[in-house]
C-alpha cells in the first residue's frame, strides 16, 4: 500500500507540473470561471490520491484528471443552484465511471493557456495583479509563493487574487489572443510575469529558500510555452534567450565554498555553452524580425558579457550603447545604473559616476542594493574612502543574500588598497534582473 501510495503521489505530482495549467484553462475557458476551475481540479487530484494508490495510476492521468474535475465542477454547479448537500457514499462508483470516460477519449485536450494568460493581462484586470494571477493559474503558486517574489503579505495577495479571479467571471472577460492591434500591452504583461518568476528564483541560486525553489526553472519553462505558442514574436524569442544567457552561468555564480562570484571574474569554463548557443539563436531569430524590444536589447547585453569566451575581453563601449537603446525605451532607473557602470568601464570612474549621480532624485533607489553597491564601487575607485564607506553600509544593510553581503564586506574592508583595482558592483554583476523584476517591486 505504501508503494502505491508513493507511485500515485509521484504521478499526481508529475500531471500537476506538466498539465496543471492546461488543465484549469481548459476548465476556465468555458465557463470564465477560474476559481471555480481551480477548486475542481484541486478535487480531482484529492481524487486521485485517494483512488489511484488502490486502482493504480490511469494510463492516461490527463485525461483522467480532466473528467473528475469536470463532474466535480458540474456537481458544484448543480449544488448552488438546487442547494443540495455535497457528494454522497455514491461518488467512489462514479470515480470508477469517470476513470472509464477518461480511458475512452483519445482526442488531445487542446492547450488554452496562452488565453487563459492573455484573460489575466487584460486590462479590466488591475496591472498590479495580473503578474500574480499568470503564476497562480498557470503554474499553481500558492499566495505566499506569489507573495514572496512580489514583497507583499500573502493575505494582501491573496485578496488581491481572489478579487482579480471575479472580475473575470463577473465581466466576461473573453478568453482569447488578442488581435495586432491590441497585442503589444497584454504580451508585455505576459511576458513580465514570466520574468518576475524568474528573476525572484534567479536571486536564490543554490534553491535553499522553500517559497523560491525552482522559481527559476519555471520561468524558463513559461518562457519556452510562450515563444513555442507564438514563435512569430520576437519579445518572446528575446525574453527566452535572456534567461537562458542568465541560466546558463549558474554553475559559476558560486565559489565551491558558496562565495558570490561577480559576473566579470567567473570562471567561463563553468558557463553552459549549450545554453549560451540556444539564446545566441532565439536572439539571433528575434533580430531578424527587425522590431527591437527591451528584452531583445537584454539579452544583447548578456550576449555581449558571454562573447568573453571567445574574445578574452569584455566590450563595454558595445554594453553601453546597449543600455543607451535600452533607456531609451524602458526609462528604467536599473538600466540607468548598469549603464552609469559601462560608461566607467569604459570612460573611467568619474564619468560613471556623473551619470550614477543623475539618478540621486529617484526616492525608489534609497532602498535598492545595486544603486549603493555601485555607487560605492566609484567612490572607492576615486579614491574617495568615506563617501564609500557610507554607501558599502547602505547596501550591505539592503542586500538578503549572505554570500553577497560577505562579498560587499570584502570590498569595504579593501578600500585604502590599490584604488585603480577595486571592480565595480553593478547590478548586472550580481545577477540581479533589470528591468521587468524591478519594476513590479515598485509598482506592487
Amino acid at each position: 500500500m505504501e508503494n502505491g501510495l508513493e507511485i500515485a503521489r509521484a504521478a499526481a505530482e508529475a500531471a500537476a507540473r506538466q498539465s496543471y495549467g492546461k488543465l484549469v484553462a481548459w476548465l476556465a475557458a468555458r465557463t470564465r470561471d477560474v476559481a471555480g476551475a481551480e477548486d475542481a481540479l484541486a478535487d480531482a487530484f484529492a481524487a486521485a490520491l485517494e483512488r489511484w494508490p488502490k486502482a493504480g495510476v490511469p494510463d492516461r492521468p490527463e485525461a483522467w484528471l480532466l473528467a473528475v474535475a469536470r463532474r466535480r465542477r458540474g456537481d458544484a454547479i448543480r449544488r448552488r443552484l438546487t442547494g443540495e448537500a455535497g457528494p454522497g457514499p455514491r461518488d467512489h462508483l462514479r470515480l470508477v465511471a469517470e476513470e472509464m470516460e477518461a480511458n475512452m477519449n483519445d482526442d488531445e485536450l487542446p492547450d488554452e493557456r496562452l488565453r487563459l494568460m492573455f484573460a489575466c493581462a487584460h486590462p479590466a484586470i488591475e496591472p498590479g495583479v495580473r503578474a500574480p494571477l499568470i503564476l497562480q493559474t498557470i503554474l499553481g503558486f500558492d499566495a505566499a509563493t506569489i507573495a514572496s517574489a512580489f514583497l507583499v503579505s500573502p493575505a494582501t495577495m491573496s485578496q488581491r487574487l481572489v478579487r482579480a479571479k471575479s472580475r473575470i467571471r463577473e465581466t466576461g472577460i473573453p478568453f482569447r489572443v488578442p488581435e495586432r492591434a491590441e497585442l503589444g500591452e497584454r504580451l508585455d504583461a505576459v511576458l513580465e510575469a514570466i520574468y518576475a518568476a524568474f528573476a525572484e528564483g534567479w536571486s536564490d541560486p543554490a534553491g535553499t529558500e522553500t517559497q523560491r525553489r525552482n522559481l527559476a526553472t519555471e520561468g524558463i519553462w513559461l518562457g519556452r510555452l510562450v515563444a513555442s505558442l507564438m514563435p512569430e514574436e520576437p519579445e518572446a524569442l528575446g525574453l527566452l534567450s535572456l534567461m537562458l544567457f542568465a541560466e546558463a552561468r549558474r554553475a559559476a555564480r558560486r565559489s565551491p565554498e558558496g562565495d558570490f562570484v561577480p559576473l566579470a571574474e567567473q570562471d567561463i569554463a563553468l558557463w553552459d555553452d549549450l545554453l549560451i548557443d540556444e539564446a545566441e539563436a532565439l536572439l539571433g531569430r528575434a533580430a531578424a524580425k527587425a522590431v527591437i524590444g527591451r528584452y531583445q536589447l537584454e539579452a544583447a547585453v548578456q550576449s555581449a558579457h558571454t562573447a568573453r569566451r571567445r574574445s578574452g575581453r569584455t566590450d563595454w563601449a558595445a554594453i553601453r550603447q546597449l543600455y543607451d537603446a535600452l533607456l531609451a525605451i524602458a526609462g528604467s532607473p536599473v538600466v540607468a545604473i548598469n549603464r552609469a557602470v559601462a560608461i566607467a568601464e569604459s570612460e573611467g570612474a568619474a564619468a560613471g559616476l556623473a551619470a550614477l549621480y543623475v539618478l540621486g532624485d529617484d526616492k525608489r533607489l534609497a532602498d535598492y542594493q545595486p544603486y549603493w553597491a555601485a555607487r560605492a564601487g566609484l567612490l572607492a575607485r576615486l579614491g574617495n574612502t568615506s563617501q564609500a564607506v557610507e554607501a558599502y553600509d547602505q547596501a550591505m544593510g539592503l542586500e538578503r543574500d549572505p554570500a553577497v553581503r560577505r562579498f560587499l564586506q570584502q570590498r569595504r574592508a579593501e578600500l585604502g588598497n590599490d584604488a585603480t583595482k577595486h571592480r565595480v558592483f553593478s547590478a548586472a554583476q550580481a545577477g540581479h534582473m533589470s528591468c521587468a523584476a524591478f519594476s513590479f517591486r515598485i509598482n506592487s
